[in-house]
């Protein structure tokens, strides 16, 4: 279920809090009502590991990711740590899922120095190569960027605060019919990724009663394509009144340096979150004004982002910083709760620290283990505006973004989009 809503971003975490309040359940496990009321003193210092883009075809979405998991740690320790000592965080590159090698020995290199939790991966093609690793070292997975809908209840160890395709999915073709589209095209590239999301912008446009153009199964092209004149000519022939492009960066300029080249009316082109970037003075002033794009979760307040500034001050794009955030606030308190740092105590929490299972609401780490400290359930306000996990370990409930283009080639915010998660 998707609906507009032009609120402020305080106003529209409002309301999802009465949202998540009927639509949340239950994680795995229940073991968090065994929680301690302040800590053990000789659980180990509680590390986390990052498993995040510095390199490769998402590596904009490093910067703002590992800049959340900084400020949560800042956070965490600045308020006494956890249990009694302060978090580390040990940051590691992902690369993209055609740089497998970089993922794997970044995870190898994270369980040899005994991590409890890895934060990310971004990209859910690079997740599906190393998730059996991580989660069979009993290292808890939070993914703040993946959306395939199949990773939902993958492993009782993986989690996401990021929503699945499902949402996003729906808000992005939702918003291509409101803007009068009945025949579609979609660009989509062969990934795990770009085929998830496809599948469910179809089904929505097939379901409304309109067509799809072109991009169905068997239309997808390579990743690794560095020609896209017959790619653009093709789906142009089939004659889109809107085209999605779903890829990353690294595909991206190339197609809009086509589609342009070739006429098409670039104010009825829509980007995703994997390739929604600043674009700036890469392009003519103009080419992209008009143009949308959708990226999950709420729009972050200008508090927020100038509380990012003391991490990183040189950061512009915020993609998936909240979600980053959420998961390292999240995992050191499913610690306080449990009274431990490993792993399989921090998997048992999750889900009861999220909120699954009621609880009094708190909007920070300090007022959270306040409440903990006191023997109360909690219910942590994230401030990426998500429900609490599922039974599937997903959020239940999202809000996606969208934003348009200017003439300088840039996006800001316009709309949020609010979806549960089905």
């Amino acid at each position: 279920m998707i609906r507009s809503t032009h609120a402020v971003r305080a106003a529209a975490l409002a309301g999802a809090a009465a949202l998540i309040l009927a639509a949340c359940s239950g994680g795995d496990g229940d073991s968090g009502d065994d929680a301690t009321d302040g800590g053990s003193d000789s659980a180990a210092a509680l590390k986390i590991g990052t498993l995040l883009p510095q390199t490769g075809s998402l590596a904009q979405l490093g910067p703002p990711e590992i800049a959340g998991v900084d400020l949560a740690v800042k956070d965490i320790n600045e308020a006494g740590g956890v249990l009694g000592s302060d978090v580390e965080a040990v940051h590691t590159d992902s690369s993209d899922a055609e740089h497998a090698e970089v993922a794997t020995q970044s995870v190898q290199d994270l369980i040899s120095q005994d991590v409890s939790v890895i934060v990310g991966a971004a990209s859910s093609s690079v997740t599906r190569n190393v998730i059996d690793d991580i989660t069979g070292a009993k290292i808890v997975q939070i993914s703040p960027a993946n959306t395939a809908t199949d990773l939902s209840g993958t492993n009782d160890f993986y989690f996401r605060t990021a929503p699945p395709d499902t949402v996003q999915g729906s808000a992005l073709a939702n918003l291509i019919l409101g803007d009068g589209a009945v025949n579609p095209g979609i660009l989509v590239f062969n990934d795990d990724y770009g085929t998830s999301l496809r599948d469910v912008v179809e089904k929505v446009v097939t379901d409304s009663g309109a067509t799809l153009a072109y991009g169905s199964a068997g239309q997808e092209f390579d990743p690794n394509e560095t020609n896209y004149t017959s790619i653009v000519s093709n789906a142009l022939a089939a004659g889109p009144d809107a085209i999605a492009i779903i890829a990353f960066t690294t595909q991206t300029p190339l197609i809009i340096s086509e589609l342009a080249a070739q006429g098409y009316d670039m104010s009825k082109v829509y980007f995703v979150d994997g390739n929604l970037t600043q674009f700036g003075e890469e392009f003519q002033a103009g080419l992209l004004e008009g143009a949308q794009g959708t990226l999950p979760g709420a729009f972050p307040s200008e508090e927020f982002q100038a509380r990012l500034a003391e991490v990183n001050d040189s950061l512009s794009d915020y993609s998936y910083a909240a979600e980053s955030y959420d998961a390292t606030i999240l995992a050191a308190l499913a610690a306080v709760k449990g009274g431990d740092t490993d792993g399989e105590t921090i998997q048992a929490n999750l889900a009861a620290v999220s909120g699954a299972d009621g609880g009094e609401k708190c909007d920070t780490f300090a007022d959270c283990v306040k409440l903990l400290d006191d023997g109360k359930d909690i219910d942590y306000e994230a401030v990426s505006g998500v429900g609490p996990f599922n039974a599937d370990n997903d959020p239940s409930s999202a809000y996606i973004g969208v934003y348009t283009f200017g003439a300088d080639n840039k996006y800001t915010f316009t709309k949020s989009e609010f979806g549960e998660v089905g």
